[in-house]
């Protein structure tokens, strides 16, 4: 900007669709001087609804503005602020959400990937809901609230946060528009030193930030649109626009009075201050109308334009009317313009004004007559959103690619990434795929590697994602790679590295866990792959035990000095015998099988093996099954005598039932069914020459799993029972937990 007297001029300049305003000053503090004003109007309709017809005709007009102003100053004009008219403007709202995986401390840069994944879900949503050829492009947003979690927070940087979220309004403009306005005023032998966007340097001045805690509407009445902006809760909430103004009731009067649109335009303008209007119509004949008439003739225009208004106003707060209306700028000015307003919002006319001088009292006009009423809010708000920030467009290349940005003074890589197309998956690293299995019925997942981070350069020089960037700047970015998939391996288990030791014949021997994928038996070195169901097996049978340790099946198989069998289990601190002078067949026909501990007798009936958490517990089996069914005895004892006798009195008749079955049963030798009574439940067990009391849970349902801390009781004819005791029929068995 050119400087007079040691400052800085601002030039801003509302280029209009009936007129283009220039408005040169300086601010001082919280002042701001205008030192020039001039205006001129378009000698032809080169402009309409506020859209550039003819760049031409519209950049000579700019070029007149720009000679008057620097005659008055005395100084060359060569940078301008402008700003584009809300006809052409697109805002989406929306909320945006982010969930930590631990409590954080949020700091700036968190905020600004909030904004950032707001502003991306805003642009998503816009191109979704905007079926339109046009390229259009985020020109800025504005946070209106942030959310701590889940609670409005005004700064949210500082706080810890499991969950952060804002809520914004992020801002469209076409290409072209932006570019007619750019080369309109490049015409003029200008360059633009900011852009905004009319509403926004509207309200500015209108509504000064302490009044934004009110429900408050602007409108800015123009020739060709009706910008409308509102405020709640001390921010911007909305913008909108109609494209109805002030032109359409020049219109009307063109074809009521047979005049041209300049004449038209006069008559209009006319209204508030004569009461009898003279023209000259197009065939030359002088013609009158009356105010009055000219009112009535209009008033049905300005109650359709100011339904319209009304319709957007409720629309844009939440479908209710507004406490109060500010209305600026030209169109606003015709007479009976704010009662209709007021009336068609069902407020009190006294809420709907237009403002002027009365808003400007930051303002100070060192200019001889100088204007001072709604036409001049915004074209003072231009100048004024310079020293908000420099947000006029740019120009960098991204990967070889020409990308326009709104600059808003904080433009980075991102943004450009962003206009470019470039998809955010390409900015991160990004892990290799993942496997999802299942141990023991419970679901895992192993991630696959991270990959590499984006390559960014600008200029040449290497940056990140956040690097600020400007006009010109040569963007390289090399995207982001994705890691190698996930090959988990069956032995890097945690439960694979856990091993069963047991005693074979007094030698130590050290086992590896079994493991089972999809039923099969699988080696440590079988890889995982998804889907995979696997199983953790912490026992061998005796059969495996003798293989793995090379040692020959001979004569008597002892488990923990009890019977046992070739297909018997063998847990974590068993001791394996084979003792001489009994032959292995006998081992095998007439011993039982050991069981290592109650919970174990589970899985012989048909529950699940133990669970990973279960694993860890299995030193706890070290003594065998004599020091459990020991326990279980203590605990009857301390039931004494009152536990026998109930279960001799309760089960008495069902028992001498069950004996008579039994001992034909067995008279008849070899495998034979034999009954007992169990609970006072008869139950007749299968398949075996010979029965012992672990057998009852082979053909009865008691879960063994659910101990809870409680210790099992079992009785046979009311006496404390070995595991292995030979049953007979009618024996009277009682279980329960105590």
């Amino acid at each position: 900007m050119a400087a007079v007297e040691g400052r800085e001029l601002v030039f801003g300049l509302d280029i209009g669709t009936r007129s283009i305003v220039g408005t040169v000053g300086y601010k001082d503090g919280t002042r701001f001087h205008v030192v020039a004003q001039r205006e001129k109007e378009h000698e032809t309709r080169a402009m309409l609804d506020g859209q550039i017809h003819d760049i031409g005709k519209v950049g000579a007009t700019i070029a007149e503005v720009k000679d008057l102003l620097e005659q008055d100053l005395g100084k060359k004009l060569t940078q301008v602020c402008i700003a584009a008219a809300g006809r052409v403007l697109r805002t989406v709202t929306t909320s945006v959400e982010y969930t930590y995986g631990m409590e954080k401390e949020i700091v700036s840069e968190d905020i600004y990937a909030l904004d950032t994944m707001g502003v991306e879900q805003a642009y998503e949503e816009f191109t979704r809901d905007n079926d339109t050829d046009m390229q259009f492009y985020c020109v800025g947003y504005t946070a209106m609230r942030y959310y701590l979690n889940g609670y409005p927070i005004g700064n949210l940087e500082g706080h810890k946060a499991r969950t952060a979220g804002v809520d914004l309004i992020a801002t469209f403009l076409p290409d072209d528009v932006v570019d007619g306005l750019y080369k309109a005023v490049g015409a003029a032998g200008l360059q633009v030193a900011n852009m905004t966007l009319e509403p926004i340097a509207a309200i500015q001045v209108a509504i000064p930030e302490k009044f934004r805690m009110l429900n408050l509407a602007l409108v800015d009445v123009g020739a060709g649109t009706s910008d409308i902006s509102i405020t709640r809760e001390g921010a911007v909430t909305a913008y909108g626009m109609i494209p109805v103004a002030g032109d359409s009731l020049t219109d009307i009067l063109v074809q009521h009075c047979l005049v041209d649109f300049e004449t038209a335009e006069q008559i209009k303008r006319s209204i508030a201050v004569q009461e009898t209007i003279e023209y000259t119509d197009i065939m030359g004949l002088p013609q009158t109308i009356g105010a009055g008439e000219a009112r009535e003739l209009l008033q049905d225009n300005i109650h359709r334009m100011t339904k319209e208004v009304a319709d957007c106003i409720r629309e844009l707060n939440g479908e209710k009317p507004v406490s109060a209306v500010f209305v600026v700028g030209g169109g606003g000015m015709i007479p009976g313009y704010t009662q209709a307003l007021a009336e068609q919002l069902g407020i009190a006319k006294e809420r709907v004004a237009i403002r002027g001088e009365d808003v400007m009292q930051a303002i100070s006009f060192d200019v001889v007559n100088a204007r001072k009423d709604s036409l001049m809010v915004t074209p003072i708000g231009i100048c004024l959103s310079y020293y908000e920030q420099s947000n006029n467009f740019i120009f960098v290349a991204f990967n070889d690619q020409r990308v326009k940005l709104y600059d808003n003074g904080r433009l980075s890589v991102v943004e450009a990434a962003i206009a470019a197309g470039f998809p955010n998956e390409n900015l991160f690293p990004k892990r290799g795929a993942a496997v999802e299995y299942t141990v023991d019925g419970k679901s895992r997942m192993i991630r696959g590697e991270q990959g590499e981070a984006a390559v960014i350069t600008v200029n040449g020089q290497e940056g990140d994602i956040h690097t600020r960037i400007q006009n010109g700047d040569k963007v390289v970015l090399v995207p982001s790679t994705a890691g190698e998939a996930a090959h988990p391996l069956l032995e890097k288990l945690p439960e694979m590295a856990q091993q069963v030791h047991i005693t074979v014949s007094g030698i130590q021997v050290v086992l590896p866990r079994q493991a089972y994928v999809n039923g099969q038996r699988q080696l440590g070195s079988y890889e995982i792959h998804n889907g995979d169901e696997i199983r953790i097996q912490n026992w061998y049978t005796v059969e495996q035990v003798a293989q793995y340790a090379d040692i020959p099946i001979q004569g008597r198989i002892l488990v923990n000095d009890a019977p046992a069998k070739t297909d018997t289990r063998v847990y974590e601190g068993f001791d394996v015998r084979f003792e001489q002078g009994g032959g292995e067949e006998e081992s095998v026909e007439n011993s039982s099988p050991v069981p290592e501990s109650w919970e174990d007798l589970a899985e012989d009936t048909g529950e699940p093996d133990e669970t990973p958490e279960d694993i860890g517990q299995d030193t706890e089996d070290t003594h065998g099954a004599a020091a459990r069914t020991e326990g279980a005895a203590d605990a009857l004892t301390q039931k004494g005598e009152t536990g026998r006798t109930q279960s001799h009195d309760q089960s008495h008749g069902a028992a001498v039932q069950a004996q008579s079955h039994g001992a034909a049963a067995q008279r008849q030798g070899g495998i034979h069914e034999l009954q007992v009574v169990v609970n006072q439940q008869p139950v007749t067990l299968r398949g075996k020459k010979e029965y012992v009391f672990v057998d009852i849970f082979d053909f009865y349902e008691f879960d063994l799993g659910n101990s809870q801390g409680r210790s099992i009781v079992t009785l046979l004819n009311g006496r404390p029972a070995q595991h292995f005791e030979e049953l007979h029929g009618g024996d009277d068995i009682k279980i329960y937990w105590i």
